[in-house]
């Protein structure tokens, strides 16, 4: 329950960004609104100003705006009438360019709320939980299902205890930095900078597209001590007696360097796993009894210990480009995974989500985040939501009748014309735009149906 409330108020923070930002635009523009709703549903409470009814509704997702002239357009259409009703201070009563301002605004609104978090984030700093530089490759390892034979590490030469210094020439300390820029260069040719014993290395590796997530992939696992940093209580490691300082060296008598090694150990589930750990100096043997979840992973209650790595700007000059380059890169991913949809590249049960994973998604970042720590939970909380902010920026400037896009459209077309459109014409765009909606949200129903069941 805590997860699904969260998530739906944090998915209503940024619908109702998206909807405040038409409301300000209408009024700007000189158009009426009738009502401002924060939540959909019946109203709980309201109260009027200025002839706006500005109301609290039951279902906390966003909000709406409802402009003048939205019934008429719907009487009008009851009515068989040939044009559309143009009322003053109505949403089509106003020129085609401030239609377009007006349906520009939400998307607009989105994009200024994912660019202020990101500068607020930058300016306030974060602490990022994460991996070193140091690199596992995965074809010495295969674990279940990831066979990484032939993938682009391997063939390129980069070997298991490499350092990955930099890529085209970008310096990398932790290994989400390595992660983000493979991910994100699918076919493209990366130059990087490795130390190891015999010194630096140039290597050139072309990332491969991963059609399970649509980004690139090069066959390498970010190496982890098996330092144990938590174990959780009541756990089968708390039972057997692991505690948060150990090194695990052995798991039945297989040596483990790290915690790829651990899982690797594990890929038989055996009944018991002999540990041999080293606590402050000394040597001792503990017996764990494994637990599986559902999909018959590990279960231990045991985290290894991350890189605390301190992200924040030096100056406010600093959070303002971070946070830009932060929202640009968010904008350019999103583009280059709607590329990878159309064309093929990606899974459709993995590239979309509907309204139900997205507030689960939401809802898990934010519990997860929160058990961290109030300040380092929200910023991740208002990150996580940034970047649907822009997805959502995205995805309603596209060309789709209904969204905002499509509106946008149909008003350069009408601005073009110098003339209004016909009735019948706004109805059959909106019809088609209906129809495909619909289908989009029979699809995002289907993916999210594939994620919940496990398929």
């Amino acid at each position: 329950m805590i997860v699904i409330v969260l998530g739906l108020l944090g998915l209503g923070i940024v619908v109702f960004v998206h909807e405040l930002g038409h409301f300000l635009a209408a009024r700007w523009m000189g158009v009426h609104v009738e009502a401002f709703s924060l939540g959909w549903g019946p109203k709980l409470a309201g109260i009027v100003r200025g002839g706006t009814e500005y109301r609290v509704s039951v279902f906390p997702i966003g909000g709406y705006c409802r402009m003048k002239g939205e019934e008429s357009f719907k009487a009008a259409l009851e009515r068989g009438d040939e044009d559309m009703p143009r009322e003053p201070g109505s949403f089509y009563g106003a020129s085609p360019g401030r239609r377009i301002v007006i349906a520009l605004a939400g998307p607009a609104a989105n994009l200024v709320f994912a660019l202020v978090v990101a500068v607020v984030i930058a300016a306030a700093g974060y602490t990022l939980r994460t991996a070193g530089n140091k690199v596992i490759l995965a074809a010495e390892y295969p674990l279940a299902g990831n066979s990484a034979e032939g993938l682009p590490a391997q063939t390129a030469g980069i070997r298991t205890g490499d350092r990955i210094t930099a890529i085209d020439g970008v310096e990398t300390k932790i290994y989400s930095q390595i992660q983000e820029i493979i991910f994100r260069s699918p076919g493209k040719p990366l130059r990087f900078t490795v130390e190891r014993d015999s010194g630096r290395v140039e290597l050139e590796v072309t990332p491969v597209l991963d059609r399970e997530t649509g980004a690139g992939r090069v066959g390498l696992y970010a190496w982890i001590d098996p330092v144990v940093e938590r174990v959780a209580p009541e756990s089968s490691a708390y039972v057997a007696g692991l505690a948060p300082g150990d090194r695990i060296l052995t798991v039945n008598g297989v040596p483990v360097e790290h915690d790829v090694a651990f899982q690797k150990a594990l890929l038989d589930r055996p009944r018991t796993l002999r540990m041999e750990v080293e606590r402050d100096g000394a040597r001792q043997t503990l017996e764990v009894v494994p637990t599986w979840d559902k999909d018959g992973n590990p279960d231990l209650g045991i985290t290894f210990r991350a890189v605390a790595f301190r992200v924040q700007a030096e100056s406010l000059s600093d959070a303002l480009t971070k946070g830009w380059n932060d929202t640009w890169s968010t904008i350019a991913g999103t583009l280059q995974g709607l590329a990878s949809l159309f064309r093929g590249n990606v899974k459709v049960a993995n590239a979309v989500s509907g309204p139900a994973r997205i507030t689960y998604m939401v809802g898990t970042v934010a519990t997860r985040s929160l058990r961290e720590g109030w300040a380092e939970g929200l910023s991740r909380l208002f990150n996580f939501l940034s970047l649907l902010s822009v997805g959502l920026f995205v995805m309603n400037l596209m060309p789709i009748p209904l969204l905002d896009g499509g509106q946008i459209l149909l008003f350069v077309v009408e601005g073009i014309r110098r003339k209004p459109l016909k009735l019948k014409t706004v109805y059959r765009y909106q019809a088609v735009g209906m129809a495909v909606v619909l289908a989009i949200f029979l699809l995002t129903t289907l993916a999210d149906l594939t994620f919940f069941s496990g398929r």
